[in-house]
């Protein structure tokens, strides 16, 4: 099984999208997924059509011990989907003083053992949510819009999952880079990808994900880029970058 947290503590540049569609790839890919949103704004569940405002269990119920794993998954297709909802804003505060409170989701996640993948969408920040989702994977893939801002911060993001690391998940190591938002007409985007590779090296994911207008139609529609718009780029781009993410696994396996 391999364990995968989506990161970047800027918003904007592709994180919850990347999550949903590469969870969406590798199940169309016949890999048994489960996809989890520790973000208070819930944007993976909206993008999955879930009404996260009117649930009762989601993942801030499954932190505090109030539900069992087994009844805060949602089905989407072949998907499996811990959804989140506005109530899971407070736990920075609310779970602070607990003991382990770095632990609590990688406890929770004990009995998901019937997964090749679980993939989590983090909060774009690098609070106590985040670290619980580091504490819970063996792996980050860092989203990185190509344009000079989103790369403004990557050193502070860098610095907290090596202290995590040494501190916390001895195991943790970032394994995957993914570029978005690309356009190679822009120059600029072709001189920050050309940076992004000379400094993560083979990191980086061969597959771009382009600038495409269907990505940011289809979380209104409740669909991933497949159901919505399964023969535009963006599908061809996450089904690429899908095979990518298979044929690594299968490499490092």
């Amino acid at each position: 099984m391999q364990t995968i947290a989506i990161l970047n503590q800027k918003g904007g540049v592709g994180k919850t999208t990347t999550a949903v569609n590469i969870g969406a790839g590798l199940a169309l890919l016949n890999k048994k997924v489960l996809l989890i949103d520790l973000d208070p704004q819930a944007n993976l569940s909206y993008s999955f059509g879930i009404l996260a405002h009117e649930l009762e269990n989601t993942v801030y119920e499954l932190l505090n011990g109030e539900t069992e794993l087994k009844d805060v998954i949602i089905k989407h297709g072949n998907l499996d989907i811990i959804p989140s909802n506005l109530s899971l804003s407070g736990a920075e505060i609310e779970f602070s003083s607990l003991p382990g409170r770095e632990f609590l989701l990688s406890e929770r996640l004990q009995s998901a053992q019937d997964y090749d993948y679980i993939i989590i969408d983090c909060s774009p920040s690098l609070g106590l949510l985040t670290l619980n989702a580091l504490t819970s994977v063996n792996e980050v893939y860092i989203t990185l819009q190509t344009e000079f801002l989103p790369m403004q911060g990557l050193a502070k993001l860098l610095e907290t999952v090596d202290i995590v690391r040494k501190r916390l998940n001895r195991n943790l190591e970032i394994t995957g880079i993914i570029c978005t938002r690309y356009d190679s007409r822009k120059n600029l985007h072709n001189e920050v990808y050309e940076k992004i590779k000379q400094y993560f090296g083979n990191k980086v994911f061969k597959t771009v994900i382009r600038d495409n207008i269907s990505l940011a139609e289809a979380p209104s529609f409740g669909q991933t880029i497949f159901e919505y718009r399964p023969k535009c780029r963006g599908a061809l781009d996450y089904e690429n970058l899908s095979n990518e993410i298979l044929k690594r696994g299968k490499i490092n396996g």
